[in-house]
C-alpha cells in the first residue's frame, strides 16, 4: 500500500515518515499528497504566536489536554529554529509535551525553519494536510516566534493567538510587529508577574483604536499562567467563540479559499523556479550569465528575461 493510504487506515508511522519526505522535499512526497488531498480541509486550525520565552509550548500543551478532554483529535506542528551544524529542529517542542506522547488521540510534528522566514517552515502547510487527512480534528500550528516575521500564521491558521508576557515591552512590540492585525485572540500569559495586569490594559488600549466595521470581530486579552493551568479553559471557550464567529459570517470557507490559493501558487512558484533554475545550472548558461553581469555585459533583468524567453520559446515549439 502507498504511504497515502496506509495513513488514511491510520498508520502513524507512515503520516511521521511522509512529513520527514515533504520536510526534505521529496517528489514522491507529492504523489502522496494528491491521494490525501480529497480528505483534507476539516480540521480547525489554530495558530500560536509570539516572542520567545512567553511560554508558547507550555500553552499548548495544556490546549491539548483541554481539548482531549472534549473528545477531539489533536494534531501540532511545532516550529523550531534551524540547527546549524545539522539543518535540523534544535530546540524539540515534543519535549515540553511530552504527557501526551503515549496518547493516540495526540500527533506532535517538530520542524525546523530551514531559513524559511515568516515564522513557519516551508513544509508547513503540507504537515497540516496530512494532519487533517489523518482525522485530526484541531491542528495548533506554534511558530518559531522570531519576533517581527510572524506574518505566514494568519494566512495559514483559521484564528490566530498572539501571546505576550509582562516585562518584554509587549506594547512596543506589538506597535513594531503589527501583531494587532494578525491576533484574533491576545493572551498575557505568566499572569502570576508584576506588570501583567498593566500589559493586558496596554493591548486592550490599543485594540480600541483599531479602526472596525460593523460585524468584525472584536479581539480580546486574556490573562492565563500556563504553568499552573489557569485561564485555559477561558481561552479555549474565546477560540471556540471565534470559531463559530467565522463559520456564522462565512469568513471560514473565505479563509480555506484564501488558503487553497496561496498553496497552489506556493507550489507554482517553487516548481518553475526548479524548473528553470535547474536547467540552466545543468547546461552551464548559470555560470555564463553570472560571469556576464559581473563584467557588466548584461544585467540581472535582461538574464531573467533572456532566459524565461529562451526556455518557454522551446515549450511552445515542441507543443506545436
Amino acid at each position: 500500500m502507498s504511504l497515502a493510504h496506509r495513513i488514511l487506515a491510520g498508520d502513524l508511522r507512515a503520516a511521521a515518515r511522509l512529513m520527514r519526505d515533504l520536510d526534505d522535499g521529496f517528489r514522491s512526497a507529492a504523489a502522496e499528497m494528491k491521494l490525501l488531498y480529497p480528505h483534507t480541509g476539516r480540521a480547525f486550525i489554530l495558530g500560536i504566536t509570539g516572542p520567545p520565552g512567553a511560554g508558547k509550548s507550555t500553552l499548548v500543551d495544556q490546549l491539548i489536554a483541554v481539548y482531549r478532554q472534549r473528545r477531539s483529535r489533536v494534531g501540532v506542528v511545532a516550529i523550531d529554529p534551524t540547527s546549524p551544524f545539522t539543518g535540523g529542529a534544535i530546540l524539540g517542542d515534543r519535549i515540553r509535551m511530552n504527557r501526551h506522547a503515549e496518547d493516540p488521540g495526540v500527533f506532535i510534528r517538530s520542524l525546523a525553519t530551514r531559513g524559511h522566514m515568516g515564522g513557519l517552515s516551508r513544509s508547513t502547510g503540507d504537515v497540516v494536510n496530512v494532519m487533517d487527512a489523518m482525522g485530526m480534528e484541531v491542528v495548533i500550528i506554534e511558530t518559531v516566534g522570531v519576533g517581527q516575521d510572524e506574518i505566514d500564521i494568519v494566512r495559514m491558521a483559521h484564528t490566530t493567538v498572539v501571546i505576550s508576557v509582562p516585562g518584554l515591552g509587549d506594547d512596543i512590540q506589538a506597535i513594531k510587529a503589527g501583531v494587532l492585525e494578525i491576533g484574533d485572540l491576545f493572551v498575557v500569559n505568566k499572569a502570576d508577574r508584576e506588570g501583567a495586569d498593566r500589559t493586558a490594559r496596554e493591548l486592550a488600549a490599543m485594540l480600541e483604536m483599531k479602526q472596525t466595521k460593523p460585524g468584525d470581530w472584536q479581539p480580546k486579552v486574556l490573562l492565563t499562567e500556563a504553568s499552573r493551568n489557569r485561564g485555559i479553559t477561558e481561552m479555549v471557550e474565546e477560540i471556540e467563540t471565534h470559531r463559530r464567529h467565522l463559520i456564522e459570517s462565512g469568513a471560514l470557507e473565505r479563509i480555506r479559499e484564501e488558503r487553497s490559493v496561496r498553496q497552489f501558487m506556493d507550489l507554482l512558484k517553487e516548481r518553475l523556479f526548479a524548473e528553470v533554475f535547474g536547467h540552466i545550472q545543468v547546461n552551464g548558461r548559470f555560470r555564463e550569465i553570472v560571469e556576464e553581469m559581473t563584467a557588466r555585459r548584461t544585467d540581472p533583468y535582461s538574464a531573467v528575461e533572456l532566459i524565461l524567453t529562451e526556455r518557454f520559446a522551446g515549450h511552445r515549439m515542441s507543443n506545436s
